[in-house]
C-alpha cells in the first residue's frame, strides 16, 4: 500500500509483515504526541489494522474519525475503501478508490486495487478504463499490457485485444528455438482470441509459426485439426486427427472428427475407419464400442458378441456403464438380453459362451461378470426381482466382491426400499473400510434413508479428528453431503437444520466468487492466462451448478412450507392434530413425543459441550497466534432459521440466481410463480407461467399453476384495470376461450397414459369443485395396464397426495391404493403394511406430505 510522507516507513513494514500489534503500538506512539493526537492518516491507519484483528465496530470508528479530520487525503479514502472491501461492500469501496484518485490520480496502488474490484464486479467498461492508466503509468510492465489487452477481449473487441497482444508479444526476447512456457502460454491466448473471433485462416497460421516454441504440442494438433475442418481443408484434417488416435485411441472427439474429415458415404466405410484403428491398436476399446451406436441388425449382433466375450472374459466390472447408452433402442436391448443369457446358460454348463463351441474353457469368474452384468441390465429395465436374483446368485459365489454389494444396494435403492439399500451399502464398505469412495456412498445411501446420525458416523472415518463430521464437512465445502443432509432434514421435518445445510451450501459458492480476487493478479504475473479467462466464464455462471439448484429448491419449498404453516414457540415441526386421534393413540403420540424430547434435550447438551470445547481449542490456538486476520462469521442457528419473520423474501434470495442463470429449467420458473403467488404479484405470477409454458407447455405442476392463477385472477376483480387488461389477453393465448373445467378435463384426456399427469388433472379436480371428490381420487388412483410411468417414485408421489390432504379426507382410499401398489412393487417400503404406530403417524399428518423416505425411516 502506498502511504503519504507523514506515515512512517516502520508502519508500512508492520502492516505489510502483518505485524498487526506492533503496529497498533506505533499509532498509539504517534497519536499520545499532542500536536498528532487527530492526525487523519494516522487514525486511519490504526482503524485499518483493527478490522485485521477482526475488531471491525472500533476499525469503522477510527477510519470515519480519520477521514473527517482529513477529507483530502488519498490514503483516508483508500483505507476506507479497503474497509469496505473486507466486508465483502464493493460498490462502496470503488466509490471510496474514486474519490481516492481525485486526491492522488496516479496512485499506482489504487489504481490496482480499483481495477481488481472493477474486475470482480464484471465492470468491463470501468476495468479496461483503469487498466488504460495503469499502462500509461507502467509501460513496461507486461501486467500492464495484459491486463488491457484481457478487457478488451472480454468486451469482445477482438481486433484491439489482438492488436495489443502482439506488441506486446514483439518485445519478448525470446529466440525462436528456444522454449519458454510464459511465452507459450502467449501465444495460446492470442490464438484463443483469433479462434473466438471466428479468424480460422490466421488462428492456422499463427499457430503453424510458432508451433516449434509451444510447450504443448498435443493443444497445437487440436487446433490445426479443428481450424482445417473450419475452413474445409478435409485430407489434411484427416492426417492430424489420424495422429492424434495414435497418439490417444481412447478420444471420442477425435473419431467424431475424423469421420467429419473422412465423410464415409456408407456404413462399410464408415466400419472401415474404426476397423484399421483396432487393427494397430488392438487394446483400446472405444474403435470396438463407437461402432456398437450407428450398426444394427446382424452386424451388431455380431459386432457386441466380439466385445462383449472379450470383457467377460477379462473381468471388467464398468462394462455395463460402457453400454448404457444403447439402452434407449429396444432392438439392441433384447439382442444385448439374448447373447448374455444365452452365455450365461452356456457358461452354467460347459464353461464355454457357447455349447456349440470347442476350445479353452472360461474361468469361474467369467460367470461371475455375466451375472454382475445381467443385474445391472434387469435393473435398468426395471425387472428388480431378476436383477436381484442375479446379484445374489453371484454373491453366493464371491462373497468378498465390494462391486456385487454395491449393485445389490443400489437395485433396493431402485426398488424403493431405502433403508435396505442402506444396509447393503455398509456391507460393501465394511469390506474395504479405507475405501473413501465406498464411504461416501454409502454415507450417502443412509441420507437417502433419512439416517442423519449414521451418515455422520460414517463420514467420520474420513474427517479430521477433534471436530465433528458435519464442521469439517462443512469446512471442505463437501457439497454433496450437505445437500443430500438438506434433502433428509427436509424430509423428517426438521425445517431448521435443512436450512442451515442449504445455507451453508449458499455461503460456499459466495466464497468461490470471493476467491477470485486470488488470481486476477497472480494469472497475469504467471501468464496463466486462457485459464484466467475460462475461470472468470466459469464464475460467471458459478450458481448454475446443480448443488447450488438442488440447495435452492429445498429452501425455497422450505420457506413456502414455513409461510403456509409458521412455527411458533409452541407448536414444533412435528405438530399434531390430535382431534384426528383416538384416547389411546393420543397418549401413544404424547409418549413418543417426550422419548423425542428427552433424546433431543441430551443431543443439543451433547453437541453444546462439543462446542464448547472447540471454543476453547478455537480460543487457545488464536492467544498461541501472534495475528489474527479476519472476524467471526455469523452463527446459522437453526432455531433462527425456521422462525424468520418474512420466509417468502428468504425464497427470493435464493430465486434470483436461478431465473438469471437456470432459466432453462422449468422448474425454476414453477417455485418462482408459487412464491409470486402467495404474495399476491400478478404480473410476475404471469411472467413465470409464461416462461414455464414456453419450455414445456404440457408438464403436470404447470397445469396445476395455470388453473391456480387463473383463479386467482378471476378471484380479484379490484385489480388495476391496465393490469387486469395485460393479465386477461396473456391467459387468452393459453386458455383459448375454455373455461377453467373444460381446460382441466381437456388436460386430463389428452395424457391418459400418464400417472403424473393424471395426478395434477385430479388434484385441479377437486380444487375446483370439492363434491368431485371421489371422481377425482378414482382419476388419480388409476393403475391401467396402459399407464406408462408405473414406477416406485410416481406412485410415492400420488400416496403422497392422498396423505397430505390434496384430496381431502380419504383414509380408506388411502389404505388401498398402498395394498395394491405393495401388491406392485412389494419391496418398496412406501407400500408396507402399515403397523398401529404407523396408522397413528399416517393419522397424524395434516400439513406436511411424508413421502416414501420417511415411512421408511418410520417402519
Amino acid at each position: 500500500m502506498h502511504f503519504s510522507d507523514c506515515i512512517p516507513p516502520f508502519f508500512q513494514k508492520c502492516y505489510e509483515q502483518k505485524q498487526y500489534k506492533n503496529g497498533l503500538k506505533f499509532c498509539k506512539m504517534i497519536l499520545s504526541n499532542p500536536k498528532f493526537a487527530e492526525h487523519g492518516e494516522t487514525l486511519a491507519m490504526k482503524g485499518l489494522t483493527l478490522n485485521c484483528l477482526g475488531k471491525k465496530e472500533e476499525a469503522y470508528e477510527f477510519v470515519r474519525k480519520g477521514l473527517r479530520n482529513d477529507v483530502k487525503s488519498h490514503v483516508c479514502w483508500h483505507v476506507y475503501g479497503l474497509l469496505q472491501r473486507s466486508d465483502k461492500k464493493y460498490d462502496e469501496a470503488i466509490k471510496c478508490y474514486r474519490n481516492a484518485l481525485k486526491l492522488d490520480k496516479d496512485n499506482l496502488q489504487i489504481l490496482r486495487d480499483l481495477s481488481l474490484l472493477q474486475i470482480q464486479m464484471r465492470d468491463l467498461e470501468g476495468y479496461r478504463e483503469t487498466r488504460y492508466q495503469l499502462l500509461q503509468l507502467r509501460p513496461t510492465q507486461r501486467a500492464s499490457w495484459i491486463g488491457y489487452a484481457i478487457a478488451y477481449h472480454l468486451l469482445k473487441d477482438y481486433d484491439m485485444a489482438l492488436k495489443l497482444l502482439e506488441e506486446f508479444r514483439k518485445t519478448q526476447q525470446i529466440p525462436p528455438n528456444k522454449i519458454d512456457y510464459e511465452y507459450s502460454e502467449l501465444i495460446l491466448y492470442q490464438n484463443q482470441v483469433m479462434r473466438e473471433a471466428d479468424l480460422f485462416e490466421e488462428s492456422l497460421e499463427h499457430i503453424e509459426t510458432y508451433e516449434k516454441q509451444i510447450c504443448d504440442k498435443l493443444i497445437v494438433e487440436e487446433i490445426k485439426g479443428e481450424m482445417l475442418l473450419k475452413l474445409g481443408r478435409l485430407k489434411e484434417a484427416g492426417e492430424v486427427y489420424k495422429e492424434l488416435i495414435e497418439r490417444n485411441a481412447e478420444n471420442w472427439y477425435y473419431y467424431e472428427s475424423l469421420e467429419k474429415a473422412l465423410q464415409p458415404s456408407t456404413l462399410e466405410e464408415r466400419l472401415q475407419i474404426y476397423e484399421e484403428v483396432s487393427k494397430r491398436h488392438p487394446r483400446a476399446v472405444s474403435p470396438r464400442r463407437l461402432p456398437l451406436n450407428f450398426v444394427s441388425g446382424e452386424k451388431f449382433r455380431e459386432l457386441m458378441d466380439k466385445f462383449l466375450r472379450v470383457n467377460f472374459s477379462k473381468g471388467c466390472p464398468p462394462l455395463f456403464t460402457t453400454l448404457k447408452s444403447l439402452y434407449y433402442n429396444p432392438e439392441k436391448v433384447s439382442i444385448i438380453q439374448e447373447l448374455v443369457t444365452g452365455y450365461e446358460a452356456s457358461l452354467k454348463t460347459c464353461d464355454l459362451f457357447s455349447t456349440c463351441e470347442n476350445g479353452e474353457k472360461e474361468p469361474p469368474t467369467t460367470l461371475l461378470w455375466v451375472r454382475y452384468f445381467l443385474a445391472q441390465h434387469f435393473d435398468k429395465l426395471g425387472q428388480c426381482s431378476l436383477a436381484l436374483d442375479y446379484i445374489n446368485s453371484a454373491i453366493a459365489s464371491t462373497p468378498t466382491l465390494i462391486e456385487l454389494f454395491y449393485l445389490k444396494a443400489k437395485i433396493y435403492k431402485h426398488v424403493g426400499n431405502l433403508k435396505e439399500a442402506a444396509k447393503w451399502m455398509d456391507e460393501a464398505q465394511s469390506l474395504d473400510t479405507a475405501d473413501r469412495f465406498i464411504n461416501s456412498k454409502c454415507a450417502k445411501y443412509m441420507l437417502r434413508a433419512n439416517m442423519v446420525k449414521d451418515a455422520e458416523e460414517m463420514c467420520s472415518k474420513f474427517t479430521r479428528e477433534g471436530t465433528s463430521a458435519m464442521e469439517n464437512l462443512n469446512e471442505m465445502q463437501c457439497m454433496w453431503f450437505q445437500t443430500e443432509c438438506a434433502a433428509a432434514y427436509q424430509r423428517l421435518g426438521k425445517y431448521g437444520d435443512a436450512l442451515k445445510k442449504c445455507h451453508e451450501v449458499e455461503r460456499h459458492f459466495f466464497e468461490i466468487t470471493d476467491d477470485q480476487f486470488d488470481f486476477h493478479t497472480y494469472c497475469m504475473r504467471k501468464m496463466t492466462l486462457r485459464a484466467y479467462v475460462d475461470l472468470l466464464r466459469l464464475e460467471d455462471v458459478l450458481r448454475k451448478h446443480a448443488f447450488y439448484f438442488k440447495a435452492a429448491r429445498s429452501a425455497i419449498e422450505i420457506y413456502l412450507k414455513l409461510h403456509d404453516n409458521p412455527l411458533t414457540n409452541e407448536s414444533k415441526e412435528q405438530e399434531v392434530n390430535s382431534e384426528n386421534l383416538s384416547a389411546k393413540e393420543l397418549k401413544k403420540m404424547l409418549s413418543k413425543q417426550r422419548r423425542a424430547q428427552k433424546k433431543a434435550k441430551l443431543e443439543e447438551e451433547r453437541k453444546h459441550a462439543e462446542r464448547e470445547r472447540q471454543q476453547k481449542n478455537q480460543k487457545k490456538k488464536r492467544d498461541e497466534e501472534e495475528e489474527e486476520t479476519s472476524g467471526p462469521r455469523e452463527e446459522l442457528v437453526p432455531e433462527k432459521l425456521e422462525r424468520v419473520e418474512n420466509p417468502l423474501e428468504e425464497a427470493i434470495k435464493f430465486l434470483i440466481p436461478l431465473k438469471n442463470l437456470i432459466g432453462d429449467d422449468i422448474e425454476t420458473h414453477l417455485l418462482a410463480f408459487e412464491i409470486y403467488f402467495r404474495k399476491g404479484k400478478f404480473l410476475l405470477m404471469l411472467q413465470s407461467v409464461k416462461r414455464a409454458f414456453a419450455i414445456d407447455s404440457n408438464n403436470p405442476w404447470l397445469h396445476e399453476c395455470l388453473i391456480k392463477f387463473s383463479k386467482a385472477v378471476s378471484d380479484h376483480s379490484n385489480l388495476p384495470e391496465i393490469v387486469s387488461k395485460v393479465l386477461t389477453q396473456e391467459m387468452q393465448k393459453i386458455f383459448v376461450n375454455k373455461n377453467l373445467e373444460s381446460f382441466n378435463e381437456e388436460f386430463l384426456k389428452h395424457n391418459a397414459t400418464s400417472i403424473q399427469h393424471q395426478l395434477s388433472g385430479a388434484k385441479m379436480m377437486y380444487f375446483l369443485d370439492k363434491s368431485r371428490q371421489e371422481k377425482a381420487i378414482a382419476v388419480a388412483t388409476r393403475l391401467d395396464k396402459n399407464m406408462r410411468d408405473k414406477n416406485v417414485k410416481t406412485l410415492t408421489k400420488v400416496f403422497e397426495a392422498l396423505l397430505d390432504g390434496s384430496f381431502g379426507s380419504c383414509h380408506t382410499q388411502c389404505e388401498e391404493y398402498q395394498a395394491v401398489c405393495h401388491k406392485l412393487f412389494p419391496f418398496a417400503s412406501a407400500f408396507l403394511p402399515a403397523t398401529n404406530e404407523d396408522d397413528s403417524s399416517i393419522a397424524s399428518v395434516n400439513h406436511t406430505a411424508i413421502n416414501h423416505d420417511l415411512l421408511s425411516n418410520e417402519i
